[in-house]
């Protein structure tokens, strides 16, 4: 094994374990709760919900589940190690997906082939290299144009079925770039696209993917890149694969019915403009720096790289662009795209080969090095792991409402509840079917005017607020006590508060049947 072997094989281990402790999150998303709860329920009854059973706006409304299979997962990892198990199960899925990206950036180890045709990689490199049997790429940069990926996509990153797309996404790449040498690979995206569209709506980027694939393909043979009998059993074999997935997605719970349900989700203009990721990023937030970093060195890359991109990484790439600018849940699928353009932009050394049974003492010591760095990269993903699952009931604590939650379920108020549209979830989890909220998590559910009340209108006493709390009969309120909703609800006589801290406050409606009730519950504020 020569050291640029050794080094390939280094970088991926460092970068492993590096990931392994950078993407480790508590399990606090505001979706987890209602995720969790729908796989518990789903487990309990035995068949996927296609109506809401939880709130009490929506209840009995047609209802989407697209991430069914997420959810059981999610469940069934908590019921065996509480959140433990999501934290270390979520960083495991979100490292292998980068970990595929790192392998992209190195570039393709192409068969021999004959001289007179040399061609360039898919994602460009050296011509020599191109059919040498050896990966373009540098190590080093590799792992480095990763890690920035990595950290530019760090806002989306949790406990949430988004990591299932953001692996499979990275997976078909891979699949797409060996492919070219090794046809029988894209055999393989037919059942994992099967699997997808059960894990996430996200799935809906694997024939886009493949299309846009496709289409820069047919571009470079049009300008004539590469040769029409080349490109043009590629081509099919992808096509092939892309009808292949469209005839796959029926086979899911909901049926054809998936067919439009991403355009729907992306054409909801209340959505796109309520839920933080489906916003354009902020380049004022430093959140979003490693992005805006990313987006100048693609510039760099693409202005300066010695050999040009091919149309099929052009094409995705330019795409994927205009996604993650326009809301931010897009910003790592942009990644894989982008940071193999990148990496193979970067400078090249030569790398000295020593058979392995003669390396000098120099590199003997490297190797020592070498196998120190990773056992303390291990460690220090331990140590992560155990300290994030150390902290996370005190995350949780200080982002949900566990005290006034625990109050309302020692009580026996009215179901009908309008909580802070972030703790929805977390109500569902907690306190189904005693109480059912007025909105949650689920922004596609409630789409329309519905998403926008629960999110802002009653939130923010905009015209029509108390309408809204009149006419779907609320009579209980569970909010934080510095939002303008909790001051006018405290000068209002029609509504009594039974308990109060510095993280929410309950407000319930003034009722004949509750008057004797509010007293004895009082006396049991935490």
């Amino acid at each position: 094994m020569t050291i640029l072997a050794d080094k390939r094989l280094f970088f991926a281990a460092v970068l492993s374990l590096g990931l392994l402790a950078m993407t480790a999150r508590t399990a606090t998303d505001p979706d987890l709760w209602w995720h969790l709860r729908t796989g518990q329920w789903i487990v309990e009854t035995g068949h996927v919900p296609h109506t809401d059973p939880f709130s009490f706006t929506r209840g009995g409304s047609p209802w989407v589940s697209h991430e069914w299979l997420s959810e059981v997962i999610f469940y069934a990892l908590w019921r065996l190690a509480g959140p433990t198990a999501l934290i270390v199960f979520s960083s495991l899925i979100t490292t292998a997906g980068f970990l595929l990206l790192y392998w992209r950036c190195l570039g393709s180890p192409a068969s021999p082939g004959p001289p007179e045709r040399p061609g360039l990689p898919l994602w460009g490199g050296s011509p020599v290299l191109a059919f040498s049997g050896e990966w373009s790429g540098e190590p080093h940069w590799a792992a480095a144009a990763t890690v920035l990926g990595a950290m530019a996509s760090a806002p989306c990153w949790g406990s949430r079925p988004q990591m299932f797309t953001l692996l499979l996404a990275s997976l078909f790449l891979w699949l797409l770039d060996r492919a070219e040498q090794r046809p029988r690979l894209l055999l393989w995206i037919p059942p994992l696209f099967l699997l997808w569209l059960n894990l996430h709506a996200g799935f809906a980027l694997g024939p886009a993917l493949l299309l846009l694939y496709a289409g820069g393909l047919f571009l470079e043979a049009l300008a004539g890149t590469i040769p029409w009998p080349e490109a043009r059993p590629i081509l099919t074999r992808v096509l092939l694969a892309t009808l292949a997935c469209l005839a796959l997605v029926p086979l899911n719970p909901a049926g054809a019915r998936l067919y439009r349900y991403p355009f729907e989700t992306v054409r909801a203009s209340e959505l796109r403009s309520l839920i933080v990721e489906w916003l354009s990023p902020d380049f004022h937030r430093s959140m979003y720096f490693p992005f805006l970093l990313v987006l100048l060195l693609l510039l760099v890359a693409l202005a300066w790289s010695r050999f040009p991109v091919h149309g099929r990484a052009l094409v995705p790439l330019m795409f994927m662009l205009l996604s993650a600018l326009d809301a931010v849940r897009h910003i790592p699928i942009f990644m894989l795209v982008a940071m193999p353009v990148i990496a193979q932009a970067l400078p090249r050394s030569a790398q000295p080969a020593w058979p392995s049974a003669h390396r000098p003492p120099r590199q003997r010591f490297r190797t020592l090095s070498y196998s120190a760095a990773l056992v303390f990269l291990a460690v220090f993903a331990l140590w992560r792991w155990t300290t994030l699952a150390n902290t996370q009931n005190a995350h949780a604590a200080a982002l949900f409402p566990r005290n006034a939650v625990a109050f309302l379920r020692a009580g026996q108020f009215p179901e009908r509840l309008f909580a802070y549209y972030d703790w929805g979830g977390y109500v569902i989890w907690n306190l189904y079917p005693q109480y059912r909220p007025f909105a949650d998590g689920r922004s596609d559910l409630y789409s329309g005017d519905l998403l926008k009340q629960a999110a802002q209108t009653v939130p923010n006493l905009r015209q029509g607020w108390q309408a809204i709390l009149d006419g779907w009969h609320v009579e209980t309120v569970l909010i934080p006590p510095d939002t303008a909703l909790a001051q006018a609800l405290l000068l209002d006589q029609r509504w009594t508060v039974p308990y109060h801290d510095s993280q929410a406050i309950i407000f319930v409606r003034n009722h004949p049947n509750q008057q004797a009730l509010l007293p004895a519950l009082s006396s049991k504020r935490p």
